[in-house]
């Protein structure tokens, strides 16, 4: 398994979420999945969220469409911290 991508609900807007195992990193891997993804879930506007230094995840976003449009802290689970985040929109 290369991963995990889903959608969820957070305060009323739709976000999505996504994994790739670190062997799969810079392979197009994540963006393609996500490419798909979003042909099946047409909610729009659908949000994204990354972290502040992941520069990976921002690339994938802005690689299928989303941009960016604000920032924001959140707790990141694996750093057991909080962190900036930036958060990334797609409209279309």
């Amino acid at each position: 398994m290369a991963g995990s991508i889903a959608k969820f609900i957070m305060e009323g807007d739709a976000e999505i979420t996504y994994w790739i195992d670190k062997s799969f990193w810079g392979k197009g891997v994540a963006t393609t999945a996500l490419k798909d993804f979003l042909t099946l879930e047409t909610t729009r506007p659908i949000f994204g969220r990354v972290a502040f230094d992941n520069l990976g995840s921002q690339k994938v976003l802005e690689n299928c469409g989303f941009v960016k449009t604000g920032t924001d802290k959140g707790f990141a689970n694996e750093r057991q911290t909080e962190i900036e985040e930036f958060i990334y929109r797609l409209d279309r």
